[in-house]
């Protein structure tokens, strides 16, 4: 059968051919984008011969007969029955609500499975993970630094897992922000059973996600590759405490491997825990005392994840201004920076009368000052006060 004949009249009508293409047993993220890449879209994959599928570097002769098998069985219509009874969403590889910082990756799933809503705004991300048996000082590492990420405007990242990664996203939440939470189960095998309701508060603002089916168990070789998203999904990733032989660390090896920042936050040399960030710190890792370390490094990635778009610019908002503090027609303003950043006195003002001239929510207006700060449009010049910066020339964005 050659690539562009049509399928005999006995095969069962492709339902969703794109699905069933990543359904199909044995086909990974590799062999699929090469499959693609080859004939351009599932249908036509489904269509070619046994012999074509084996010219495909990766597809060996069982993968190439499960493939052959899938073209004349609809294994994605009890999968697309189950997520529409439950409202579970999915986006494929190529599809522009894909996030784009995972995408980039050569073993990037070709599907994901979701709850909860993928919106551009959230791709602005840093991961949280570690020790399922954290203590107390893990506990507020934690949410101290997933409060004051969220608070700058970031999207927390974890997995769901007791510990750290609960604290984490628990912390998000509280703080009035948005967390992603990535699975090592199907989204309707809830690993572990107690963090339901917190699965549920995470989609309702942010996203469950998963790469399996809803119903497939959260088997134990799931995890390690499910941190690979983990890392994927971020521009960087935060380990707080974590052993030397934690999972946290296969994060970390992952956001290394993909190019991300790592850090970790110390602890102390008498607690276990702590040995995983510490060995972190050692090769390399950047220490963390505060969220302004992990933003400070993350202020020159953020335009992987917010392509320039002119019409936020300063200069289409009314031009560039004369008083100090001036600001280049290059420089980049979301429409709340501008207003916080027009309400502030060239002079200095206080922070509650900036929020209250710009109009803005307290919540809103604290994520755009954050926002000012990271790039160095707006300083402090006492714990109440602020003034605005003045920009250097080609300033990076």
């Amino acid at each position: 059968m050659s690539v562009d004949a049509k399928p005999p009249a006995s095969q069962e009508p492709l339902v969703h051919p794109g699905m069933r293409l990543a359904l199909v047993p044995g086909i990974g993220p590799k062999s699929h984008r090469l499959l693609m890449e080859r004939f351009g879209c599932a249908e036509r994959v489904f269509r070619a011969s046994y012999e074509e599928l084996l010219a495909i570097p990766g597809v060996g002769p069982t993968l190439a007969q499960r493939i052959v098998q899938a073209a004349q069985q609809p294994i994605e219509q009890p999968v697309l029955a189950v997520c529409q009874a439950h409202g579970l969403r999915w986006v494929f590889r190529d599809e522009p609500d894909y996030p784009p910082l995972l995408a980039q990756l050569d073993d990037a799933p070709a599907l994901l499975f979701y709850r909860g809503q993928l919106r551009p705004e959230h791709r602005r991300a840093v991961a949280m993970v570690g020790t399922r048996y954290p203590t107390g000082y893990g506990l507020r590492q934690a949410d101290r630094l997933a409060r004051q990420l969220v608070q700058a405007g970031f999207t927390i990242i974890s997995g769901l897992a007791r510990g750290i990664d609960a604290a984490a996203h628990r912390a998000a939440l509280a703080a009035g922000g948005s967390t992603w939470a990535v699975l090592g189960g199907g989204l309707l095998q809830m690993y572990p059973a107690e963090h339901r309701r917190l699965a549920d508060q995470i989609a309702s603002s942010g996203a469950v996600l998963s790469e399996l089916p809803p119903e497939h168990p959260p088997r134990s070789g799931n995890f390690p590759q499910r941190n690979r998203i983990i890392s994927g999904l971020s521009l960087g990733v935060v380990v707080v405490e974590a052993g030397i032989r934690s999972g946290a660390l296969i994060t970390a090896q992952h956001a290394l491997e993909q190019g991300r920042e790592v850090f970790a936050v110390p602890g102390s040399i008498e607690n276990p825990v702590s040995r995983g960030c510490h060995q972190l710190i050692r090769d390399g890792a950047k220490l963390v005392e505060s969220a302004q370390d992990i933003i400070d490094e993350l202020a020159s990635l953020l335009q992987l994840v917010e392509p320039p778009d002119s019409s936020s610019s300063f200069a289409a908002a009314g031009g560039a201004a004369t008083d100090r503090g001036a600001l280049p027609a290059s420089v980049q303003l979301s429409p709340a920076e501008q207003r916080l950043w027009h309400a502030i006195d060239p002079t200095g003002s206080l922070v509650d009368d900036a929020i209250q001239r710009s109009g803005l929510s307290a919540h809103e207006a604290l994520v755009a000052l954050a926002q000012l700060e990271v790039k160095q449009l707006v300083r402090r010049i006492g714990g109440a006060r602020v003034t605005r910066a003045a920009p250097a020339t080609g300033r990076a964005k």
